[in-house]
């Protein structure tokens, strides 16, 4: 039976076309505040990427990783200067941030022979069985049976709902210090690693306080624990160092990195494990994807690396995101609603008084031409502004402009002075 369809080649989405820090959507400009749900670090169309991308599709798209294991290396030595200089060894096999921090959960309890994984409240690892149940938000279980019985969940630091009920500056860290009353208490007393994120981005944009990583590697170093920087949103120039464990959170000297997101600049899954070299104990078959290493994230992966020094990217960074902090405390302080503007580089955020407040913001934000996502796929009351690390100082002025008209029409469409 033959067919009356007219085959035409596939063109993409006619309708969504990318321009920067801008997303074109049926027409209609919208500054992309979430950078693509945080993977376009470098905007929609940086050229030299995109060149290097269309260049590897004309020659290979795919090789198994055994073929690319010496691109790999270069790549890693090329990231090098930017790393701690006791990360000396890598695993570049996957290309989501879950699968890396499986991969860094194995290469934990397989290094100390122990099996406990310790994170934190609000926390969010991934989307597999393994990284849902190490993540702190029920939520994200109810409706299933996820086991990871070897996780443990402890208090996050977050100073503005302090769960031991303490005055921040004052408290000294109980939510790092008391790490080991949940070793003795809530654990195996076999405890390979804690997983932080470094700013917490899905749980609310919690910014721990600088003497919050100290204190959890003093604690950690104590009781032989390895902390994994779980860096998926915070790599690769979002907090306005190459990872955030490399800048404000230096502190937290982690033993392991994971890196994803905007690893790959344009949106392209690339995802990998940074480590100390004496953990650098897996064997191939123990932990791989099918598309890890493939041609074209690492293409994607090596071309960022570059973009973010030839282009001083992270200088950007450190100068708008001034301007965009201020920008919104000025917007808190025109209005009651706005409350807790918190942020390290271009990951920026602030409240509003419940998530229904949120979703509303954000839709009528989309009228004003900004793409916004909130926390906690919708649990939460935080609004995330993070726009791609390319913005200039004039594009921030406009995304600011926008989110107080949107403010002005959330206020008076939702009847609050």
């Amino acid at each position: 039976m033959s067919s009356s369809v007219a085959h035409r080649p596939l063109t993409g989405l006619p309708d969504h076309v990318g321009e920067g820090i801008y997303l074109h959507i049926n027409g209609e400009r919208h500054i992309d505040c979430a950078s693509g749900t945080f993977n376009v670090s470098l905007g929609y169309n940086p050229p030299e990427v995109l060149a290097a991308l269309h260049d590897q599709l004309d020659r290979v798209a795919h090789l198994s990783s055994e073929f690319t294991r010496g691109k790999s290396e270069e790549i890693f030595q090329l990231m090098r200067p930017e790393l701690p200089p006791h990360i000396g060894a890598f695993w570049f096999r996957d290309v989501t941030g879950s699968g890396a921090n499986e991969a860094a959960v194995r290469i934990a309890q397989k290094a100390t022979g122990r099996s406990d994984i310790f994170s934190l409240f609000l926390s969010h690892h991934g989307q597999t069985v393994a990284t849902t149940g190490i993540s702190g938000n029920a939520f994200r279980q109810r409706s299933f049976t996820l086991p990871f019985p070897n996780s443990v969940k402890i208090p996050a630091p977050d100073c503005a709902n302090c769960f031991y009920g303490q005055v921040a500056d004052r408290c000294g860290m109980l939510c790092a210090r008391r790490l080991e009353d949940f070793v003795e208490y809530a654990s195996s007393g076999q405890v390979a690693a804690v997983v932080v994120e470094p700013v917490m981005g899905n749980g609310g944009n919690i910014v721990p306080p600088r003497d919050w990583y100290r204190v959890l590697r003093d604690t950690c170093d104590k009781l032989g624990i390895l902390i994994i920087a779980d860096e998926v949103q915070t790599g690769f120039g979002r907090t306005g160092s190459f990872f955030a464990s490399t800048g404000y959170a230096q502190a937290l000297r982690p033993d392991i990195i994971t890196f994803a997101k905007g690893a790959g600049g344009v949106g392209i899954p690339v995802a990998g494990v940074l480590m100390r070299p004496d953990l650098d104990v897996l064997e191939p078959w123990e932990h791989s994807s099918t598309s890890g290493a493939n041609p074209l994230a690492l293409t994607a992966l090596e071309a960022t690396v570059r973009y973010l020094g030839d282009h001083r990217v992270l200088e950007n960074v450190a100068a708008v995101a001034g301007p965009l902090h201020r920008g919104l405390l000025a917007l808190a302080a025109s209005s009651a609603s706005v409350t807790g503007v918190r942020g390290i580089g271009l990951m920026q955020a602030f409240d509003l008084p419940t998530s229904v407040d949120v979703e509303q913001f954000i839709a009528i934000g989309r009228r004003h031409g900004l793409i916004l996502r909130g926390s906690r796929y919708g649990f939460g009351r935080t609004v995330k502004v993070r726009p791609p690390l390319i913005i200039t100082p004039e594009q921030v002025d406009d995304l600011l402009a926008r989110l107080h008209d949107t403010l002005r029409s959330y206020e008076k469409e939702a009847n609050r002075p």
